[in-house]
């Protein structure tokens, strides 16, 4: 799994799993008779209670680990719910759990108190952060396409100094822009203002232009890198409906070919897919 898939929500999800997984060892009740030396008492855990510890504890950690795998495994289901739902489901009963236990325990110990607040926040973070925008977005900062090249050795089609698809420095136009725009465009020169272009080659750049859409013949089609700004699922070349992988945000992908409208785009672990929804996609 791609960490830079992962979103702030889904590093909410981890940080409340761990907190819970180490209240499961503190005491979770702190009972102590007036007269007697409570710290030779020996309290019991959660560990001690095997209803709690798998209605709770690890029920917040279980859940936990659907909603990150998830991420990895789109379209996944069980019991007729995505994993990310069903992690979310699961969330939200060890909360409940763990809220009427903690009222039924007259004396509440620290594992108890501090597991509450823990199912509190990975419920939250798990219904959370599919829908709000802050926890949405990438739990680490986009890395450059050339990061991605590892050991010295280019990934397939790529230039001695550049990555596959990725233009020498100059800013790259948002997909579908007219090259005779100027705008970005990677043949430009890449300080100070834009060259005049040729006549003779702006009427063959834009012959060369479809009728409808701004997109480039398929014929003429050069791999590119790219990024979404949310995230898309990709469906598999066979047409299948359901999604093979779901490209995240914060993530450089590299588009093979173009169909169309949509692109045939690759993962960094070598899967191909058909990436439907190109709006608003933003060039490496």
């Amino acid at each position: 799994m791609n960490i830079r898939s992962l979103t702030r929500g889904d590093g909410v999800v981890i940080g409340a799993a761990v907190v819970l997984f180490i209240a499961s060892f503190l005491d979770y009740s702190s009972y102590c008779q007036s007269g007697i030396d409570c710290s030779r008492i020996d309290n019991p855990n959660a560990w001690d209670s095997l209803g709690l510890l798998m209605s709770v504890f690890l029920a917040g950690v279980i859940a936990a680990a659907l909603v990150i795998v998830s991420r990895a495994l789109p379209g996944r289901k069980v019991a007729w719910l995505d994993l990310g739902q069903f992690g979310a489901a699961l969330s939200i009963f060890a909360l409940w759990t763990a809220f009427w236990t903690i009222l039924d325990i007259s004396n509440a110990g620290a594992g108890l108190i501090l597991g509450l607040l823990a199912a509190i926040v990975l419920a939250a973070g798990a219904v959370a952060g599919p829908l709000v925008p802050f926890l949405k977005a990438p739990l680490l900062s986009p890395a450059s396409p050339t990061q991605g090249i590892q050991g010295g050795q280019a990934p397939y089609g790529a230039q001695p100094s550049q990555g596959y698809g990725y233009p020498g420095g100059a800013q790259q136009q948002p997909y579908g822009a007219q090259p005779s725009q100027g705008y970005g465009y990677p043949g430009g020169p890449q300080q100070g203002q834009p060259a005049q272009a040729d006549p003779a080659q702006a009427q063959q750049a834009q012959a060369s232009q479809p009728s409808q859409g701004g997109g480039a013949p398929a014929g003429d089609f050069t791999p590119f890198w790219f990024a979404v700004p949310v995230a898309r699922p990709l469906y598999g070349e066979d047409g299948s409906p359901n999604p093979i992988a779901e490209l995240a945000p914060g993530t450089w992908y590299l588009a093979v070919e173009q169909r169309g409208q949509s692109l045939i785009a690759q993962t960094q672990d070598g899967r191909r897919g058909v990436l439907q929804d190109t709006t608003g996609i933003q060039r490496g």
